[in-house]
């Protein structure tokens, strides 16, 4: 009798609750516009912070005499070369200390580079919009095998995936390697070399697949972002060129 008054029970609140639940529910889009007035409580507890923000993100740190593109050259370009040389020339003395090694070289990704570097001031806000994720550094011990396929990988990408200075890799007309130096030597498949590269990349972005397996991964808890922020500071003026890193032959 207890066990049939509690199922009744259980039944009746069920059955009340359902009545309490809504068989429809309707919406409506609230446009966000200049017409909302502002919360002036809000605004002045906000205005402060937003005006340190955006003083710091202003400031100048450093000129560029001409605008710098992703789209000026076909397989090394400005801007590609900067933020690969900036990432090599930051972090090497990171991971030098760290380690006692040197970073061999930097590959970055095409991709990566989000906005133009435009002539004039160059500020902070400039390393956002160039770098606006949150990317950070990792040095991977590769073996030179590796080497050889990150090197072939980029030889069939057909795009300016940036590369740092200590490379040369030159492509014949039809796309195949005529030339691959590191630190102006050839490459030795046994030896263990130091790539410097982001997390995006070594996780397989862009499919980039040629950092797995490695020897070692080192974390540098450095944002690329931070890389160029630091780099700018360091340079009055940014002179980035084209230059012989990564090349095509036009014919034989």
């Amino acid at each position: 009798m207890i066990k049939n008054s509690l199922l009744l029970v259980l039944f009746l609140s069920i059955a009340y609750s359902c009545k309490e639940i809504p068989n429809r529910v309707e919406g409506s889009r609230l446009e966000i516009n200049d017409s909302i007035t502002l919360d002036k409580e809000i605004e002045n507890f906000i205005s402060p912070y937003r005006d340190n923000v955006n003083k710091n993100l202003d400031s100048v740190i450093s000129y560029a005499p001409e605008t710098y593109s992703k789209s000026n050259g076909e397989f090394n370009t400005a801007i590609g070369n900067l933020m690969a040389d900036a990432v090599y020339n930051e972090s090497n003395p990171v991971f030098n200390k760290r380690t006692g090694k040197n970073i061999d070289f930097v590959i970055l990704n095409h991709g990566g580079i989000r906005a133009i570097i435009s002539q004039g001031n160059i500020t902070s806000r400039t390393a956002y919009e160039v770098m606006p994720f949150e990317n950070s550094v990792v040095v991977v011990a590769l073996k030179g095998k590796q080497i050889n396929e990150l090197f072939d990988y980029l030889s069939k990408a057909k795009r300016a995936h940036p590369v740092s200075k200590q490379v040369e890799l030159l492509l014949d007309k039809d796309y195949n390697i005529k030339k691959a130096l590191v630190n102006s030597k050839p490459v030795s498949e046994d030896e263990t070399y130091y790539i410097a590269t982001n997390d995006y990349l070594y996780n397989g972005g862009d499919r980039m697949t040629f950092f797995h397996p490695n020897d070692s991964l080192y974390t540098l808890d450095y944002k690329i972002r931070n890389v160029l922020i630091d780099y700018f500071k360091r340079k009055d003026t940014i002179r980035p060129k084209i230059d012989n890193r990564f090349t095509k032959l036009t014919a034989e």
